[in-house]
């Protein structure tokens, strides 16, 4: 289970005295205990893949967030750390769909969908949204969907 690959993550980091690792491996340590209590489950209860998936998405969304916030400042020193804890919490995630995939299927759902002009833009790419959760990235995807019209 991916719960457990992480806290044998934490051990492996130790060991091998690898601080920018052991960061990312307690980051989603901790927001995994944070999820099973807002569940209303116990701290040492483990999360589902599915689960832990979603906690480690968010994670991965956030470290992009702020590498972007970082890029504005101008904090360099910064943007290096995040982009190397996003790309350990990379690895732990699926392959998304690249952009040509997902132009693709947006155009065959609007076709499906009939959809001729951009006033129910925003009925397809919730219809997109919900084909593709966990498949692609929303900014992709609404960025395509904007192309499209």
């Amino acid at each position: 289970m991916l719960h457990e690959q992480i806290k044998n993550g934490i051990k492996e980091a130790m060991l091998a005295k690898d601080a920018l690792s052991l960061k990312a491996f307690r980051a989603m340590s901790s927001a995994f205990t944070n999820e099973l209590v807002a569940k209303n489950k116990k701290p040492q209860d483990i999360l589902t893949d599915e689960e832990a998936l979603v906690v480690i998405a968010r994670l991965a969304k956030q470290r992009k967030d702020s590498i972007e916030q970082f890029k504005k400042g101008s904090r360099d020193d910064l943007v290096k750390e995040e982009e190397d804890e996003l790309s350990i919490l990379e690895t732990y995630l699926p392959k998304l769909m690249d952009k040509s995939e997902v132009e693709k299927i947006a155009r065959a759902k609007k076709e499906e969908l009939g959809i001729t002009d951009g006033v129910k833009k925003g009925a397809l790419m919730s219809v997109l949204m919900k084909d593709l959760k966990g498949k692609a990235d929303g900014l992709m995807v609404k960025e395509v969907v904007d192309g499209l019209f």
